[in-house]
C-alpha cells in the first residue's frame, strides 16, 4: 500500500522535474535564438496603429493599487466563504464562530476604510 503511494508520488514528481526542464528549454532556446536588437517600434507605446497622444510614463494615482488591494483582500474572502458555505450543516461549532469572528474583522477593516475615506474617489 505505502509502495503503491510512494509509486504515484514519485511519477508526479518526474512529471515535475520534466516540465520544469522544458520550461528551461523553452526559455532559454528564446532568451539565445531570439532578436537582440531593439529598434524605435519595439521600444514604443502602442495606441491602436496611432502615434501616442502623450508620454506612458506618466504617475498613477495611489487609489488604483488600493482599490486593487480591496478587491484582492474581499476576493480572497469569498474563497474563503465559498467552502465554508459547502459545508455549513457539516461543520462544529468552532468552524461556524471562527468563520464568524473572520467576517466581523474584514467587516470593521471595511468601516474603518470607509471611515478613514479610503472608498471615495476625489
Amino acid at each position: 500500500m505505502i509502495r503503491a503511494q510512494i509509486l504515484e508520488f514519485f511519477v508526479i514528481f518526474i512529471m515535475l522535474c520534466i516540465s520544469i526542464g522544458l520550461s528551461f528549454i523553452i526559455s532559454g532556446a528564446s532568451y539565445t535564438l531570439g532578436a537582440k536588437q531593439p529598434d524605435s517600434e519595439k521600444v514604443s507605446v502602442y495606441e491602436c496603429g496611432f502615434d501616442p497622444f502623450e508620454s506612458s510614463r506618466i504617475p498613477f494615482s495611489v487609489r488604483f493599487f488600493l482599490i486593487g488591494i480591496l478587491f484582492m483582500i474581499f476576493d480572497l474572502e469569498i474563497s474563503f466563504i465559498f467552502p465554508w458555505s459547502v459545508v455549513f450543516n457539516q461543520i462544529s461549532l468552532f468552524g461556524y464562530w471562527t468563520m464568524i469572528i473572520f467576517l466581523i474583522i474584514l467587516t470593521l477593516g471595511l468601516v474603518y476604510e470607509w471611515i478613514k475615506g479610503g472608498l471615495e474617489w476625489e
